[in-house]
């Protein structure tokens, strides 16, 4: 039946995975959990009344910060050994905001950057806004769905972004000063930078050769 389907409908072929992407991805997501695993110590550590309890915890978080500089240490290699990695991290980098962690999930989780149009990567990113409507009643456009890891990483290139990089200080103050909220603003200024993105990664050129409107 499935045979039967594809020769119907023809469907698009999807290029094979990558597996230094892949390899990419598995370090990225191991390097959540143990940021994950350190703020949770933390926050027992802040909270624990016992001295010697603290102290434990110390030791652990001591632990989880040397691996993760470790498995930091390893994501870097790859990238750099890898020349098509390589390409595209120098690329996504030119783009003020973009740090080494954004930089890390969007060639893990975003293998589409620069390969489609910017509604679906906006989609793919959970970054496009749908309606909330239903009959006659008409609701408030928001977000949903999409691959969550990449929409965190985006939000905080935005916040970085909008501190010291044009022209996405003078839309988030514009947006603002129009009376959006700030992390409704915020959410515009990442799916601004994730179209910019796209633009760069599909023309191969650094953001100062890309227009950025």
């Amino acid at each position: 039946m499935l045979a039967t389907f594809a020769q119907a409908m023809q469907p698009a072929t999807e290029p094979a995975a990558n597996p230094a992407r892949n390899a990419l991805a598995r370090l990225a997501k191991r390097r959540d959990q143990l940021v994950l695993m350190r703020a949770q110590e933390k926050n027992r550590r802040s909270e624990a009344d016992d001295r010697a309890i603290a102290d434990r915890i110390g030791r652990l978080i001591e632990v989880l910060d040397s691996e993760i500089v470790q498995i930091e240490a390893d994501i870097k290699a790859l990238i750099k050994t890898e020349p098509e990695i390589s390409d595209d991290a120098q690329l996504m980098r030119s783009l003020p905001g973009v740090g080494p962690v954004a930089c890390m999930q969007l060639i893990a989780q975003m293998p589409e950057l620069g390969k489609v149009g910017p509604k679906q990567v906006a989609a793919l990113a959970g970054l496009a806004p749908f309606n909330v409507d239903s009959g006659a009643f008409r609701g408030k456009r928001k977000i949903a769905g999409g691959r969550k890891r990449v929409r965190d990483a985006l939000y905080m290139a935005a916040l970085n972004a909008v501190r010291r990089a044009e022209p996405f200080k003078s839309f988030y103050a514009r947006l603002r000063q129009a009376g959006k909220p700030a992390k409704l603003a915020l959410i515009a200024v990442a799916r601004k930078m994730l179209t910019v993105l796209n633009a760069m990664m599909r023309d191969r050129k650094p953001y100062l050769q890309t227009n950025p409107t």
